[in-house]
């Protein structure tokens, strides 16, 4: 792999800083998350969650990709908005009460602070703009499916998620279809990262993937930060061990450390210009890297 221009370095800079920020976003999340009560599932050692999960996943997945095929692309547009704005109200649900004590003022701020993220997203889908709430979105998504979950669970979603994803990609290709629509409608359920100082995603767009021509902006999916990012604070919650700072115990950190390598592997053939699945190696690299740091503490 050879780097020609300056701009061939900014995936391996930004993308990685975007999921430390997520993953760091999501440990500091968990505990408000969790004083909350807003736990996705009741019982997290169950090995029926991830299946609930990837049902969930599936069927949102597949009603997406009926709106595409049958020209509701309108419609795509308003149920994936208010998806993104419960996902707010939720994230948002933990954050306000370190803020406000009353409980009415909570509920005003929170559906406020909900609809304004959601408006920015939609109303000014900006290349800045999606990304610094996508983050907040991401982080909200991840602590709380990470506080729901015990870690075997975690590991099981992560490597069906990874077979998923494989298959989507390489073999069905439905994924690419999903991710077109959702870039021609500049829906804002991915990050963007652009290639030149004057790019606007808002003008520019990305244009289709897979095509030949060279792109004026990276794209990642938020799911691809996300789901690595549960495992992370799954080990936080669910594990034994000191916390290093007061933040992180060695599985998580072991895990975070898995993830970015991961990562690093799939920048690599992301640069090759074809669309890549981005689960298999983000999620085992995350695996490895919990399991290895996990057997440091004894498996306690």
């Amino acid at each position: 792999m050879e780097f020609k221009k300056m701009k061939d370095y900014i995936p391996f800079l930004v993308i990685p800083a975007f999921l430390i920020i997520v993953e760091l976003c999501s440990l500091a999340l968990s505990v408000p998350v969790q004083s909350a009560g807003l736990e996705a599932f009741q019982n997290p050692q169950s090995l029926l969650d991830p299946i609930l999960f990837l049902a969930m996943i599936l069927g949102f997945t597949a009603l997406i990709l009926v709106l595409i095929r049958y020209g509701f692309k309108r419609i795509m547009v308003w149920v994936i908005g208010i998806s993104i704005f419960l996902t707010f109200v939720y994230t948002f649900a933990a954050i306000v009460p370190l803020l406000v004590s009353s409980e009415t003022y909570q509920m005003v701020l929170m559906i406020a602070c909900s609809i304004i993220a959601t408006s920015l997203m939609y109303l000014y889908p900006e290349w800045y703009v999606i990304d610094t709430l996508g983050l907040l979105l991401a982080a909200g998504v991840a602590s709380i499916f990470g506080v729901s979950l015990g870690t075997i669970p975690v590991i099981t979603l992560l490597i069906i998620l990874a077979v998923y994803d494989a298959v989507s990609v390489y073999k069905t290709k439905h994924m690419i279809t999903l991710a077109e629509g959702i870039i021609d409608l500049k829906t804002p359920i991915l990050f963007v990262i652009p290639k030149k100082r004057d790019y606007s995603f808002i003008k520019e767009g990305i244009g289709k993937i897979g095509e030949g021509e060279e792109r004026s902006a990276f794209i990642i999916g938020m799911g691809d930060l996300i789901i690595p990012s549960i495992l992370v604070v799954s080990a936080n919650i669910f594990t034994g061990g000191v916390k290093y700072l007061g933040l992180i115990n060695l599985p998580a950190l072991g895990a975070m450390i898995g993830s970015l390598v991961g990562l690093m592997v799939l920048l690599y053939f992301v640069t090759s210009g074809r669309p890549q699945a981005g689960l298999p190696p983000l999620n085992g690299g995350t695996i490895i890297g919990f399991v290895i740091a996990w057997a440091l503490i004894g498996f306690a």
